[in-house]
């Protein structure tokens, strides 16, 4: 029976692992988040008459003044009353949705997605464990997809990273007295730290992966000195039996 190359499980084993992850931090909205108080008074009464109908009033005595959490996904955002249950999730709009580094992240995503699937069902299939020689050609050839989907999810998350703050932030308009509006100071979540880990393992268990591409060299028999030029044969290990017969250089490899 075969054995394994430790290569081939390493690769088996990071590549699910990273493709989960990724595609964990694709669908969750913690790409970015923020923070910002909402003041009660003044335009603040609806809300204050929301939250009342919710039974969250505010206590007698308190600050008048809400906390809002904020949170930015690829494909949603939310809004959640800080120490409550009060959220509110919907598909990304505005300019946030028009911004084209967003744009361009959903589809490294994507793309990176589907390639490390392609790959890992190539490497599957290439691995053979029910076999006694793997097709090295394959599980090579699908590491390296895995390897790209690594690199491309790994680009998304730096430019979405690199431009985090900035990202459907539009400049003020003129004449208008941007004081009024609550300042929402945005930093890194959750599902952003996801997708590092998840193509930082894409790339290990590619590069695992691709390792297969390089032919292992055929061990030679130990126990024939005179012949060490015969390999072992791969699949039953056994060395080629020397007839000891001196009119004749012909050996039986018994396989």
């Amino acid at each position: 029976m075969m054995q394994t190359p430790a290569s081939m499980v390493m690769g088996i084993v990071f590549s699910p692992l990273g493709l989960v992850l990724l595609f964990t931090a694709a669908i969750t909205p913690q790409w970015r988040e923020g923070q910002t108080r909402l003041s009660m008074s003044g335009s603040g009464s609806l809300l204050r008459s929301g939250l009342k109908g919710n039974g969250l009033g505010l206590r007698p005595g308190s600050v008048e003044a809400l906390l809002l959490v904020r949170s930015d996904g690829l494909w949603e955002s939310c809004l959640q009353v800080e120490k409550s249950e009060l959220k509110q999730c919907w598909p990304v709009a505005g300019p946030y949705q028009r911004d084209p580094r967003v744009r361009l992240a959903q589809g490294l995503v994507l793309t990176s997605l589907f390639l490390c699937g392609t790959g890992i069902v190539l490497a599957c299939i290439g691995v053979r464990c029910w076999t006694d020689l793997p097709l090295r050609g394959v599980t090579a050839t699908g590491g390296l997809l895995v390897a790209v989907a690594g690199v491309l999810s790994l680009t998304a998350l730096g430019v979405y990273t690199q431009n985090l703050g900035r990202l459907g932030m539009q400049e003020p308009r003129p004449g208008v007295n941007s004081s009024r509006f609550p300042h929402l100071s945005l930093h890194a979540a959750g599902s952003l730290y996801f997708g590092w880990l998840g193509s930082c393992l894409q790339v290990l268990g590619g590069g695992a992966l691709m390792f297969s591409f390089k032919r292992p060299r055929r061990p030679t028999c130990p126990s024939c000195p005179t012949c060490p030029e015969v390999p072992v044969c791969p699949a039953c290990r056994s060395c080629p039996v020397s007839n000891n017969k001196p009119s004749t250089d012909v050996y039986e490899v018994s396989c």
